[in-house]
Order: C-alpha cells, then structure tokens, then sequence
C-alpha cells in the first residue's frame, strides 16, 4: 500500500482489517483490482470522481459491494447535498472508499487509529460485520442535526409569515423546499439497500446478532424517512400559506387603489367639465362665489359616495 490515501486497520486477534480509501483514484483502484481482483464495474463507481445517482446492493462470488449517500450540509450556500461511500465487505475485510467530506466516518476511523482497545470492539468476535453497522448507523445519526436544523428554520419561516414577512419567505421557503427534496432524493433508497443486506445469504454477513441490527438500522431509516416526510408536507402547508397571505395583501391594496379611483373619477370629471369655460352656458361662470360653489358640490358628491361605499362595506 504505497498510497498515502490507503490506510489499513488490522486486529492483532482476529484476520479482519479495515481498509480505509480517502479519494481514490487510478492508484488506488488499480490496488483494488490487483490485491482483490474486484468486478471492474464496482471498481469504476469507487472513482472519486464518479457518484452513482442512487444506493446500491450486489453479491459478487465473494465480496458484496454497496453504495450509500448521505447529506452533508454546506453553512456558506446552505444547501444540502449527497456524499458518497462505498463498501467492499468480505469475510476478513471491510474497505470503504469516500471522499473523505462524512464528518462521523472521519471521526471514527481516527479513533480506531487512535486506541486500539476501541477498534478491537469492532474487529473481534463472532460478529465481525458489527463494524459495517457501526459506520452506517453513525451516519444515519449524522442525518438527526440536519433534520433538526431544517425544522428549526420551518418554525422561523412560520413565525416570520405570521409577523408580515410574507415577501421576504419566498426564497426561504424555496431554499428550505429543496433541501428537504435533496435529502429525500439521498434517503429515499437506503431502507431497500439496507433490507437487501440484511437477506443477503453471505455467512459472513448473516450472524445471529446481524439481524437485530439491520433491523435497527431500518428502523433509523424509516424515522429518517418520517421526519422528511412530515417537514415535506409542513413546508408545503407553509408555502400555500404565504402566497395566500401575499396575495390577499395584493388584493387588498388593489382594491384599495380601485375604490380611490372610484372616488376620484367623478371630481376630475366635474372639474374638467368646469375647465372648459364656455361662456353664458357655463353655470356659476359669472359668480363671485363660482369657484366655491363647485368645490362645494365636489365635496358633497364625494361624500355621498363615501358613506355609500361604507354602507355597502366596500371600505
């Protein structure tokens, strides 16, 4: 392993290693190939530069081969997006390839290499696959402090509709729509993949224990999925709301400048009217008190509609 992105951990009591590849490219692969001679097909989805467009699950002669994402949320453009892990499983090994950007795997691996009585924990003992189960249900636990966040900023966006910042939550709701679709897209496969690894027929992956924890790693799964779904329909509710209040502002004000237009019209009508200066035909023309005795009947007349339009409760 002349790479510096392989690194190996291997139980001093057990024939398991855990063969850790960070951002592997043609040398790493070609490691790949030449030390486990896996299908060139899992090899080509291992490239960093390749990311499959969902999870997968394949039972190789004597390997099984999975693909997982999970979100990583980005604070500087406050989007969520997939990252990818790949697991080759055999009877003696684990090998997971990643672009090293899953916090909770990075963590672990690092206190394996750190204490050697924690790793033993996981590569010791009849049920070898507890550490494929460590990694993945830490991952899905990573998931929890995204989910919370994204509830956080629902609850924001409900207050701030509620307190007249109906304008200001278009792109918010946008924003948080398609991070809850992003998450749901990333999540939506795990519980078949997770199923499938569990009714594999491999002896090494069918422990007695193993089917407890699968089962509990489902059961991560389906919260996961509930939680997405619950803020799903809460977001939505939220964006059916906030353009029923835009637009119910936007008709008031439209109402509002039709009923002042009402109003108006008839004055600037009597006032072009008066405008025109025909002369003996013109009444009031010859008055002193002419000028007066229109703005009266303008007065008058925009009062009588005033109390009409209130009367019909249109104001």
């Amino acid at each position: 392993m002349a790479s510096k992105n392989i690194s190996n951990l291997n139980s001093s009591k057990a024939n398991f290693n855990w063969i850790n590849i960070v951002n592997p490219q043609k040398e790493e692969i070609d490691y790949l190939r030449q030390k486990f001679k896996f299908n060139e097909l899992d090899l080509k989805d291992s490239f960093a530069k390749n990311e499959s467009q969902r999870p997968k699950f394949y039972m190789r002669n004597n390997y099984c081969f999975l693909i997982l994402q999970f979100p990583v949320y980005h604070d500087q453009t406050r989007t969520a997006d997939a990252e990818e892990i790949n697991f080759f499983i055999g009877p003696t090994f684990v090998i997971t390839c990643h672009r090293n950007k899953l916090p909770p795997l990075k963590a672990f691996f690092e206190a394996c290499q750190e204490d050697k009585f924690y790793m033993e924990q996981y590569l010791v003992g009849d049920e070898k696959m507890m550490l494929l189960y460590e990694m993945i249900v830490r991952l899905q636990d990573y998931c929890y402090p995204l989910l919370d966040h994204m509830s956080l900023d629902i609850r924001n966006i409900e207050k701030s509709i509620f307190a007249g910042e109906e304008r200001a939550m278009v792109h918010e709701i946008l924003l948080i729509k398609r991070n809850i679709l992003n998450v749901r897209k990333i999540m939506e496969a795990h519980k078949d993949v997770i199923q499938k690894l569990g009714k594999a027929k491999a002896a090494y992956l069918s422990g007695a224990k193993m089917k407890v924890y699968y089962n509990d790693l489902i059961d991560h799964t389906k919260n996961i999925w509930d939680i997405l779904n619950g803020q799903k329909e809460m977001i939505e509710a939220l964006e059916n709301t906030n353009s029923s209040l835009i637009s119910f502002k936007l008709n008031d004000i439209m109402r509002t400048l039709t009923m002042i237009s009402v109003l108006i019209f008839p004055l600037t009508l009597i006032a072009g009217i008066f405008s025109m200066r025909i002369d003996r035909s013109m009444p009031f023309l010859d008055n002193a008190y002419g000028f007066w005795m229109v703005i009266g009947i303008m007065a008058v007349l925009w009062l009588c509609m005033l109390l009409f339009f209130k009367r019909k409760k249109w104001l």
